[in-house]
C-alpha cells in the first residue's frame, strides 16, 4: 500500500478534528531528519530555542523517526530526554521502564517495556531480496552495504552508519537509477508497506501514525485528556501529521513544502525549512 494513500481508517480509527479545547497536558510528536536535525548536517542547533521552551514547559518530546532505536538513542542522550521514542517509521515503540506508573508490555529489554508493531528485520530482509531476486532489478538495501557505503549514501559517519545498520523492523532501499513501480508494486502484491523520506522503506503493517496513537492513548491513561502537536517534513511522516491534533509540516530543504502531502486545512505550515522551521 502506498501511504501517500493512506489514512487513518486503515487501522479502524476514525480521523476527525478533536475540541481540545479542555485538554490539560500537552505531547509533542516530532520526526527527526529534516524536522529537528538538519537534512544535510544532523544538526539540531537551529532548533534549541524550540527546544529550550519545551523543556521549561515540561512538555514531553517524543522522537518519531525512521532511525533505528542505536541512532535514536545517541540524540536523546545529547539532549538529555528521557521520555518514549518511536524508532524505524513506527516498527518500535520504546517506554523508560517505570514512565507510566502501569505496566504496558511484556517485552522489557535493556531498561525498556517495547511495543513492536513491525515484522522483524530478517523476515523483512528475506521478502525484499526474494522480491529483488524475482523482478532482477537491482536495488539495493542498507543490509547490502558496508557502513562506508553506507557513510557516503547518508552523509553519516562511519561509526553513525554503523548504528544506522543495527535495524529492527525495516529495510531503506535505493534504487541505482529512477524508481522502479514494478518493484513498488511488488510490495504492495506482497500485502507489505512502503514509504518514502530521503530513502525508500520497506516494512510490515506498521506505520508512524498507529505507533503515535499508542503513545497518546497511554498518556491519556495516565494524565487524562491530552492534546497532541506533531512535527514533519515528509511522506514518511504523512501517517502521524493525520493522527496528531495539531500537524505542523515543516519546508524541505529545497524551500517548499512537501507537495505529496494533503492533510487538512487546520495543519500550520511553517515559514522556514528545516530546523529553524521548528520555531514556529
Amino acid at each position: 500500500m502506498r501511504l501517500i494513500e493512506y489514512s487513518i481508517d486503515h487501522q479502524g480509527e476514525q480521523l476527525k478534528k478533536r475540541d481540545t479545547s479542555n485538554t490539560g497536558k500537552s505531547v509533542l510528536f516530532t520526526d527527526l531528519d529534516g524536522t529537528l536535525l538538519d537534512a544535510r548536517t544532523y544538526s539540531f542547533d537551529k532548533a534549541m530555542p524550540a527546544l529550550d521552551a519545551v523543556r521549561e514547559r515540561r512538555i514531553p518530546l517524543i522522537f518519531v523517526s525512521s532511525k533505528t532505536r542505536a541512532e535514536i538513542e545517541v540524540y536523546r542522550k545529547r539532549l538529555d530526554n528521557g521520555h518514549p521514542f518511536i524508532s524505524e517509521n513506527g516498527g518500535g515503540i520504546y517506554l523508560p521502564a517505570g514512565y507510566f506508573p502501569f505496566h504496558v508490555s511484556d517485552d522489557g529489554r535493556d531498561g525498556y517495556e517495547i511495543i513492536s508493531l513491525g515484522l522483524s528485520y530478517g523476515e523483512i530482509r528475506k521478502r525484499f531480496a526474494e522480491m529483488r531476486d524475482r523482478l532482477g532489478i537491482a536495488v539495493r538495501g542498507f543490509g547490502d552495504m558496508s557502513a562506508e557505503e553506507v557513510a557516503a549514501l547518508t552523509g553519516l559517519t562511519v561509526e553513525e552508519a554503523c548504528l544506522a545498520k543495527q535495524r529492527d523492523y525495516e529495510e531503506p532501499f535505493v534504487f541505482p537509477d529512477k524508481p522502479e513501480d514494478r518493484f513498488l508494486r511488488e510490495i504492495e502484491g506482497e500485502k507489505l508497506l512502503w514509504t518514502q523520506g530521503r530513502f525508500f522503506h520497506l516494512m510490515g503493517d506498521h506505520h508512524k501514525g498507529r505507533a503515535v496513537n499508542i503513545v497518546r492513548r497511554l498518556y491519556e491513561r495516565r494524565d487524562g485528556p491530552v492534546m497532541t502537536v506533531g512535527i514533519g517534513d515528509s511522506l514518511n511522516d504523512l501517517p502521524f501529521l493525520l493522527a496528531v491534533d495539531r500537524p505542523v509540516l515543516v519546508k524541505k530543504e529545497s524551500g517548499r513544502h512537501d507537495a505529496r502531502i494533503n492533510i487538512p486545512d487546520w495543519c500550520v505550515r511553517t515559514a522556514s525549512a528545516r530546523p529553524a522551521g521548528t520555531k514556529r
